[in-house]
């Protein structure tokens, strides 16, 4: 009977090493992939952060871009006004000598009208 609960006492130790050693491994085996996942996280977060540079890179060269035509934009309409303003200064000064002449011709027909 010793011979057999020595026997059983063997066993017991051998299935509690046993389970031990499974429950180690399976934790183990956790573990790992947990590692795995988080390299893989890290990875792709640095990935992410490469291309959230690289958009940002790219939204500053659009915004850029998009200030010189707009730079352009505001060069050709000042061009533009500066081509209007000339053209009105020339006809005021046509307006301003038809005055001129108008007020002479004047001058000229009451001098004419007083004479007669």
């Amino acid at each position: 009977m010793r011979k057999g609960k020595n026997k059983a006492k063997e066993d017991l130790d051998s299935l509690k090493i046993y389970y031990k050693k499974q429950h180690l491994s399976m934790r183990t085996v956790r573990l790992d992939a947990l590692k795995r996942y988080l390299l893989e996280s890290q990875n792709e977060n640095v990935g992410l952060r490469a291309r959230v540079a690289e958009l940002e890179r790219s939204q500053h060269q659009y915004r850029r871009h998009n200030s010189v035509i707009e730079l352009k934009a505001s060069l050709n309409k000042i061009e533009e006004l500066k081509r209007k303003i000339e053209e009105l200064k020339a006809a005021l000064q046509n307006c301003e000598l038809r005055v001129e002449l108008l007020e002479a011709n004047n001058e000229y027909w009451k001098e004419k009208l007083q004479r007669s």
